[in-house]
């Protein structure tokens, strides 16, 4: 009896190990065998907060306004609009009904309205937009000058002819074509234009070299070719002995050759020396008739398409500023190179 008792007793001291180790309680090599895992569960579908998917980028707005329709500006909204539409943003292209500066201030109040992005404007009155332009840049709108400037506005930049060193070509080209001496006038567009003026002052400054060169007349045609038609007539009955006529503005060049295919002033061919500004339709067709002397051939393609390239970078911060003005640069074009120049 003693002895069945110590049997079972040293069952009851046993048997709990030997369950544990039925358990895998301990691997072949001795180590405690860790318990599995609780499981985790993740919460599903509309339970999980999904990742904010980034906004899409703005849609840039650019906006060019040149001083008014004419073909100069032709070309230069064919590069606006070539560079916006590379570069994969809105363009529109905003054309004064006149060119009174009044006009111009109220297309870019408009502008700023909706909000545009970047403006760049050809200005017809340099002091007239000057508050306006700092009111743009001041609601975060880029805003330069191409062809025309308003230096003191804050614009960004300008991008153009330097136009008083292309105003001393056509003088120094003048002077040559005359010999040094003889009455000349000049017959420009818009009077308050800045661009207009300072290749005027480029004139006059070339001219200084030569005394027996005077300057008689100066008549504004507010970029109207009707008006320098008349305007050229007028200043050819008051200057029978004139020798030169600058046709400063787009204009002038096709108002003088239509003034001296008229039988009044047919006589006048040849011997009145005549250089103008810009190669229009009729300017090219006045230089190969033997009516216009020599032309002084700007790039507005190339004004147009890099102000826009230009707007788009600084409203991307790509470029800062202020930036160096870009002179665009001008090409004299006679009848010996006239099937010969590039823009």
């Amino acid at each position: 009896m003693k002895k069945f008792r110590l049997i079972v007793f040293t069952l009851m001291l046993t048997l709990p190990f030997m369950l544990l180790a039925g358990c895998g309680g301990a691997n072949k090599s001795g180590e405690q065998t860790p318990a599995p895992a609780a499981p985790t569960t993740q919460p599903s579908g509309d339970a999980q907060k999904a990742e904010p998917s980034p906004a899409p980028a703005k849609e840039l707005t650019i906006a060019l306004i040149p001083k008014v329709a004419v073909p100069f500006f032709d070309d230069c909204n064919t590069g606006g609009k070539e560079a916006a539409d590379k570069l994969g943003v809105k363009y529109e292209w905003v054309v004064p009904q006149n060119t009174q500066g009044s006009t111009q201030v109220k297309l870019i109040e408009d502008l700023i309205a909706k909000h545009v992005d970047g403006i760049g404007i050809s200005v017809n009155e340099p002091k007239s937009v000057e508050q306006v332009i700092k009111k743009a840049m001041d609601a975060g709108i880029k805003v330069l000058t191409y062809d025309s400037d308003s230096p003191n506005s804050g614009r960004t930049m300008y991008i153009g002819t330097i136009n008083e060193a292309a105003g001393e070509t056509m003088g120094e080209s003048m002077a040559k074509a005359i010999g040094g001496k003889g009455e000349v006038a000049i017959v420009t567009g818009q009077l308050g234009a800045l661009n207009l003026n300072q290749r005027i002052d480029g004139i006059k400054k070339a001219l200084a070299k030569y005394p027996d060169i005077k300057i008689v007349d100066m008549q504004g045609t507010e970029d109207d070719l009707a008006k320098a038609v008349s305007v050229t007539e007028g200043i050819l009955r008051a200057h029978p002995n004139l020798s030169g006529i600058f046709g400063v503005s787009q204009v002038g060049g096709p108002g003088v050759a239509k003034v001296l295919a008229e039988k009044e002033f047919s006589s006048l061919k040849g011997k009145v020396k005549v250089f103008a500004f810009d190669d229009l339709a009729d300017t090219i067709k006045g230089v190969k008739e033997g009516f216009i002397d020599g032309i002084m051939v700007q790039r507005p393609v190339t004004m147009g398409k890099l102000s826009v390239e230009h707007l788009v970078k600084q409203i991307k911060g790509e470029e800062s500023v202020p930036q160096k003005d870009i002179d665009t640069g001008v090409t004299v074009v006679t009848k010996d190179n006239l099937d010969s120049y590039t823009k």
